[in-house]
């Protein structure tokens, strides 16, 4: 814990580390109250593409937390960032919710569902059948498949579990015969971005999750200090399955300020 504690970036993931629905995670108070304390650099990191910074911020201060809009970065905005570079006021037939169509405005990209240069699909409650055809049809006639990220399950409010990003897109991969490039963790593209906007090295950030086959893998990847809570989808027995291991696990992160005392 003493190595973990002397970090000097903390990446996070947020649903089953921050909170789960719209309840707020014990001892969460307490470990953001002790990263700005410390004065300690850190980045809510989060596989959902659909809603923005300030969307996130909004929802973090209905649950009592108040987190400024800079602390947060997104897959959607990690796709949108990775086209821009990629190629740059590309078109796209993005399928998603405002936080994506929102991130790709911003980097000059347009929509566009007639002879787009991608096709990016992430989480959204517009998911149609038409958009499938389309999606399908686009990728044949050469556009390139992107997918926010790898998540292929959500779990909602309740515990029930729900299709996410990976089974969305993988219609369009099975009619395609295409195989979509995925931006968000474990690809440590994401990851590395991150650790640019803290500005801190790899050896000097954590990257704390809940999810072996994305937070851990991916933070593993990047060679940041790993720490996987027990608050969300992973436990100790599916932990053990994995062929790589979190340096630490915790109950959640409220073991971490806890132990600074």
């Amino acid at each position: 814990m003493e190595k973990l504690l002397a970090k000097k970036g903390f990446i996070c993931d947020m649903d089953g580390v921050i909170y789960h629905g719209s309840q707020l995670l014990p001892g969460v108070q307490e470990f953001v109250d002790w990263l700005y304390r410390e004065n300690k650099k850190f980045l809510f990191l989060t596989n959902n593409s659909g809603k923005t910074p300030r969307e996130l911020a909004e929802k973090l201060a209905r649950m009592g937390l108040e987190v400024d809009e800079s602390h947060f970065y997104t897959s959607g905005l990690a796709t949108a960032n990775f086209i821009a570079n990629q190629t740059p006021g590309a078109k796209v037939f993005a399928i998603g919710d405002p936080g994506l169509t929102h991130a790709l405005y911003e980097k000059g990209l347009t929509l566009d569902d007639v002879s787009p240069d991608y096709v990016v699909i992430g989480e959204t409650s517009s998911y149609t059948y038409d958009n499938i055809c389309k999606a399908v049809k686009l990728v044949a006639q050469g556009a390139r498949l992107i997918g926010t990220n790898y998540d292929m399950t959500a779990p909602m409010d309740n515990g029930v579990i729900i299709p996410a990003c990976r089974a969305l897109v993988a219609p369009v991969e099975l009619a395609s015969g295409k195989t979509a490039y995925y931006v968000g963790k474990p690809n440590p593209l994401m990851m590395r971005t991150g650790l640019d906007l803290l500005g801190v090295h790899s050896q000097e950030a954590a990257m704390i999750g809940d999810r072996m086959d994305t937070d851990i893998q991916g933070g593993i990847e990047c060679g940041l200090d790993t720490v996987l809570v027990l608050t969300g989808v992973s436990s100790r027995e599916t932990a053990a399955s994995f062929p790589y291991r979190p340096r630490l696990i915790l109950n959640g992160v409220g073991d971490i300020p806890a132990a600074a005392k």
